[in-house]
């Protein structure tokens, strides 16, 4: 099965429709599989006082708060039915993370055959009774969490109804951007081992490489954020490719997902010819006289294989010459 290349606008489009129209056509030419943006009532995910991030608060004016920063980030129900044919003009699927349970009932309104349960929502209850009443497949981001707080969350999606088949974890640190050495690979892996499920990677990091080693690893999903402009003011561009950046990162995941291959050690269409080339053939390393025993002095393996296989050596040692041999003249059967 390919990699679900998620392209997350989230946020990136500042509250500009037309800019988010133009991140869905910059997702589809780089040939992610959905473009993915933030549904959410400001008012129903935080206080009117709540603080910023850190990364947030060096992106944005430090003088306004988390409510009126995300306040001027909502998109309205008109804007989604607008992004979802946008959508379908390019050709790349829309998807969506709902932060609140009216932001999942209006995606499921809309039609969506999965959900996203962001980080911050792995340790609310009725937000993920209410994602695993709706019956679709769920990918779920496991930022700031530890495997128990993973384990909770499993539990409850699967009390809900949903079969671990239906289920993406996806590792994930929600630093903007994250360090390297805060990545933790393996963890992904962990949780594919801990849980059952089929895992994925969330990447905040600069630049590709992490996904594309996400994906060696195993992951079946690579989020990763995109904006058009890392220069743009907002919370999340400093930490978002540009697009001629998404498309080098799809095509080296589709690279890799060819590379992985089916995991059978066995020769390839495009290296048999090489195999007379580069293996030996038992020859002679000296004239041979007919009726004379072969030796370890006498017999050499040279170049082409296309001759008696070196692995047959012992066999010749001790064994009379059927005729005579000149030096480098291979030996027959």
């Amino acid at each position: 099965m390919s990699v679900l290349i998620i392209a997350e606008a989230g946020v990136n489009h500042n509250g500009d429709l037309e800019m988010a129209k133009r991140l869905v056509a910059a997702a589809a030419a780089a040939g992610a599989d959905l473009v993915k943006f933030q549904t959410f009532d400001a008012a129903k995910l935080v206080s009117i006082d709540a603080p910023k991030a850190d990364y947030q608060q060096l992106a944005t004016p430090s003088d306004e708060s988390q409510f009126a920063m995300i306040r001027k980030l909502e998109l309205s129900l008109a804007d989604h039915h607008a992004l979802i044919a946008e959508c379908a003009a390019h050709g790349i699927g829309f998807f969506s993370t709902a932060f609140d349970t009216d932001s999942i009932d209006m995606l499921l309104g809309l039609g969506v055959d999965r959900l996203k349960v962001p980080s911050g929502e792995i340790t609310n209850l009725p937000y993920l009774r209410h994602v695993a009443n709706a019956g679709k497949p769920v990918i779920l981001s496991t930022g700031m969490a530890t495997l128990g707080d993973v384990e909770a969350a499993v539990d409850v999606l699967e009390a809900g109804g949903l079969r671990r088949d239906d289920i993406v974890v996806l590792h994930c640190n929600t630093e903007y951007p994250t360090p390297m050495h805060d990545v933790n690979l393996h963890a992904m892996t962990a949780m594919a081992t801990a849980f059952g499920t089929a895992i994925g990677y969330s990447d905040h990091t600069i630049g590709i490489e992490v996904s594309i080693a996400a994906v060696a690893l195993g992951a079946t999903v690579i989020e990763k954020h995109f904006t058009l402009d890392r220069a743009l003011p907002g919370p999340d561009h400093r930490a978002s490719l540009e697009p001629h950046e998404l498309t080098a990162m799809v095509e080296a995941i589709r690279n890799i997902e060819q590379a992985l291959g089916d995991g059978i050690k066995r020769p390839t269409a495009s290296e048999a010819r090489n195999r007379s080339v580069a293996r030996r053939s038992i020859v002679a390393a000296v004239a041979i006289d007919k009726g004379e025993k072969f030796t370890d002095a006498n017999l050499t393996a040279k170049r082409p294989g296309t001759g008696v296989s070196p692995m047959r050596w012992d066999e010749f040692i001790g064994r009379c010459a059927e005729r005579g041999y000149a030096a480098d003249e291979p030996i027959e059967q």
